[in-house]
This record gives C-alpha cells, structure tokens and sequence, in this order.
C-alpha cells in the first residue's frame, strides 16, 4: 500500500514538473535573449541540456538546475535568491565564477531578469534600512563582519594581513603586490618623514606599519576590537596610535589622510559626513588617497534599491559607490578629485588567490572549529561571487586622491 502511494506520489510530481515546464523555459528564454557576450550551457531537472547566449565572445558558464524552484528564487529575489537556490542545493555549477561574470557582464541586455521583485525588494529595503550605519548601527556592522575572529582572517589573508585590492605587477607574489599597493596610497598622501597622517579604517594595520617604516606618524582609528588588538601588537614602538573611534568624531589637523576600501561601509546616508570628516581635518592643501570599489552608474540605481546578497548575508549596512555621485560630494565638499587609476581586473585576481587560500585552510583544518561547513560554504561563495563581479567589469575598484585647496568657510 505505501509502495502504491509513493508510486503515485512520484507520477504527480512528474505531471506537475512537465505542467511547470513550460513556464520555467519561459524564463530561460529571457536569459537566452539577454547574454549578448558569453554563453551558459545550463542542465535541466528533466535531464535535458540547453545552451543560452553563444552570439558574442566572453566566458562560457557550466550550470546544473537541479529544481526548477532556483529560477523562482533567482527571479524573485535577484542575488539574495540565487545564493540561497545554491544553499539549498538548487543549482551547482563547477566554477560559478563565470556564472557571476557573465550577469554583471550583460547586465544591460539581462535587464530586471535577475533582479529581486517588488515584495523581496521592499523586505530588502527595510532589512537594510534596519542595518543603517548611525554611530551604534556602524559598530555593529563592523562587528558582524571584521570580528569574526583574527585567528579566522589570519589563515588565508598574505603575511600583510591586508583585506583590500593589491595592485600587481608582472611575477609578483600577493604579498608583493599588496606592498605595492600599500606604497602607492602613502605616496597620494603626499606625506614623508615627520608628517601625521589620520587611517580612517586601519584593518589589521599593515598601512599604518608600511607608514611608521617610512617616518610617517599614523593616528588608526577603527570600530573593531579584534583589528585594533592587532594592530597595536605589530606596531608597538612606532609612531601610530590606533583607538576606537568613529571617523565622525575624529578632530585635529592633519597632513594627509588614507582610507583604505572603508568607504564601502560607510552608506549612501553619510557619505556627506565621510567627506567632510575628510575636509575637516586635512590641512590647507593636503592630500587623502582613497582605495574604493564602485558598481557601474547604469546599474546603480538598481543596485541602491535592492538588497544584495553581499548586504543580505556577508556584509550588513555595505555599499559599493557611485562614483560620479559620490564625487559630486567631495567637490561640493571642498575636495578636488585627482588622478584616478581603476584596477579591477587586479581584484579579481586578489580574489582568486584569496579563495585558494582559503580553500587550502579549509583541506588542512586550520579555520577555528567554531565555523561550520555553511559557514564555510558561504564564505567560499563570496569570494567567487566578488571575483566574478570584477571580471565582468561592472565593479571596480580605484585609487584616488582628495586634494582640500583651500580654507573651509566656517
């Protein structure tokens, strides 16, 4: 009698699957009509293979759909679905990389296809809206993502310690490329040996100590207790101070300023109060070199109105930036935009060398027994997630310099 109703259970859902089809072939077509570069050879629940785009050169993605349900989730809730289609063992693919490559490469032609609906935007909203960075809403935030444990980002970060973009060079190592980058900011901040310099987000320090090696003085601030431990221990009996300090509250003159991929945090709401920190407290024709990641002004407006899987699940309160917005506000600040270098394609490869890291901590068991396999599994996502990003080249990452020209009005 069970036997007969497990048979029949299994014939209605095979009904149903054949009824649904249709609908989910529907979908892929969108996708189909929306890859102008690259292709995706997609695996069907019902066994069949389909191949979507193929018309213009890029990467080619390997994707299984296991349930029909990882387009639903994809459609209703953009990003935030997607993961969790792939939590939940909904699609697999080999390499996702190509996958998130090829969605912000045709983002354009793709369209409102894999963006989070009205309901999933509007709960995104208001989650996000929650998580907004005030002065206790900021602390939290860092928490939730810095104070995950040094002995955690220890394992697959270089021996820098440097949670940032390096900038390559051809036969560098990661850590080799991460000096190089630390060195290119100190040189935009114009500063040398007896200048103070303000580190707005210091990380696990390695700006600050590159900084103090040069006969910089470094006032650190941070939000992080993990980070800040760290920092002092590798820069005691240099010149570099490190407190918790919001950047809002920070006061004094200085020489130059360095912000180091902090901006991310900071939020639309209180990119002014960034920026005129930055004003404030730049001496009359000092310099702040500034490492951000933006998301293309075609997609930003999208973007803004969503939550992200990144906002939803690795980083609460997050943004990337706009840049042309966002330089509106330096200037109308009272701060030139000078001398900008974008190097995306170097985050990418930061990424992929992050993730071999990583994946080597995992296969040798040196991650802390207290993450587990999700966990794990979430964080391995992130990486590929951003990497892909960068290589489809609506997210970059940049250096500028902030110049303050001349004296604010009071």
């Amino acid at each position: 009698m069970n036997r007969a109703i497990a048979s029949e259970t299994r014939r209605a859902g095979d009904r149903l699957a054949r009824a649904v089809a249709p609908l989910f072939h529907r979908i892929l077509d969108r996708i189909d009509a929306g890859l102008a570069e690259g292709a995706i050879e997609a695996g069907l629940p019902d066994g069949t293979r389909r191949l979507l785009g193929g018309r213009g050169d890029g990467p080619v993605a390997i994707v299984d759909i296991h349930r029909w349900r990882a387009l639903t989730r994809l459609i209703v809730s953009g990003s935030v679905g997607w993961y969790e289609g792939w939590a939940a063992g909904d699609w697999s693919s080999p390499d996702p990389v190509p996958i998130f490559d090829l969605f912000m490469r045709n983002r354009a032609t793709l369209g409102r296809v894999a963006r989070a609906k009205s309901g999933a935007r509007f709960a995104g909203q208001i989650f996000h809206a929650l998580r907004r960075n005030d002065r206790a809403g900021a602390k939290r935030n860092i928490a939730a993502h810095y104070d995950l444990g040094n002995d955690f980002y220890a394992q697959w970060l270089d021996p820098t310690l440097t949670y940032s973009s390096a900038i390559f060079a051809p036969g560098d190592t990661l850590e080799q490329a991460q000096r190089r980058k630390l060195g290119a900011i100190l040189e935009r901040t114009g500063a040398g040996p007896g200048d103070r310099i303000l580190e707005i987000g210091c990380g696990w320090g390695s700006f600050a100590l590159a900084a103090a090696r040069a006969g910089v003085a470094v006032d650190a601030i941070t939000l992080s207790a993990e980070q800040k431990a760290v920092v002092e221990q590798r820069t005691a009996g240099l010149t570099v101070t490190v407190s918790l300090t919001d950047y809002r509250d920070v006061t004094g003159i200085y020489d130059g300023v360095a912000s180091i991929e902090m901006v991310e945090a900071v939020g639309e709401r209180y990119w002014r109060d960034y920026l005129a920190t930055i004003a404030r407290v730049l001496k009359p024709g000092g310099r702040a070199a500034i490492q951000l990641i933006s998301i293309a002004d075609d997609v930003w407006d999208a973007y803004a109105r969503n939550l992200d899987f990144i906002q939803r699940y690795i980083f609460p309160g997050g943004m990337l930036i706009s840049e042309s917005r966002f330089r509106a506000l330096a200037e109308a600040s009272g701060l030139a935009w000078r001398d900008r270098t974008g190097f995306g394609a170097d985050y990418a490869e930061t990424l992929r060398l992050w993730r071999a890291a990583f994946d080597a901590a995992v296969a040798e068991a040196r991650l802390p027994a207290r993450f587990d396999q999700k966990f794990i599994d979430l964080w391995r996502y992130y990486l590929m997630y951003c990497e892909g990003g960068f290589r489809g080249g609506g997210i970059d990452v940049a250096q500028i310099t902030l110049v303050r020209e001349h004296e604010l009005c009071a």
